[in-house]
């Protein structure tokens, strides 16, 4: 079975979603509860890399801590980022999954298909009603 891994935060819609999808595709992930267990600084770095995103692209915008922290400043350095995710780990978006096709930000929650190493998957009910349809894209195929 393929090693798959979400960072997931069970509180989060789109998460229960992903790790969901994953599931229906008959898999079974390492799931990372990141606000219980927070990645060390050069695993989120080595996550942007894979995912080959810039840090800034994995910071959860909304959170309170974004704002209160000044984070928006294009001149803080990926260290300053660092600094303030291990400090708040709610500021890490989610959820991540690293599949053997690749590593994203599954936002939303249907990009996570593309990484699924299966498929095509039989439809898939999201928990607000929205179906959701595989059509076979699959990175690197």
């Amino acid at each position: 079975m393929p090693e798959i891994t979400i960072f997931h935060n069970p509180r989060c819609g789109t998460s229960r979603n992903v790790l969901a999808l994953i599931r229906h595709a008959g898999l079974e992930p390492t799931v990372v509860e990141y606000l219980t267990h927070p990645p060390q600084r050069d695993a989120i770095a080595a996550l942007a890399r894979a995912a080959g995103v810039p840090l800034r692209a994995l910071l959860r915008e909304k959170e309170a801590a974004f704002t209160e922290l000044g984070l928006a400043d294009p001149a803080l350095s990926d260290d300053a980022l660092l600094d303030a995710i291990e400090r708040h780990p709610v500021l890490l978006n989610r959820p991540i999954v690293v599949t053997p096709l690749g590593t994203a930000l599954c936002r939303p929650s249907e990009a996570v298909l593309e990484l699924l190493p299966v498929g095509p998957l039989p439809p898939f009910t999201k928990s607000d009603g929205e179906t959701v349809l595989d059509h076979g894209r699959r990175r690197g195929a």
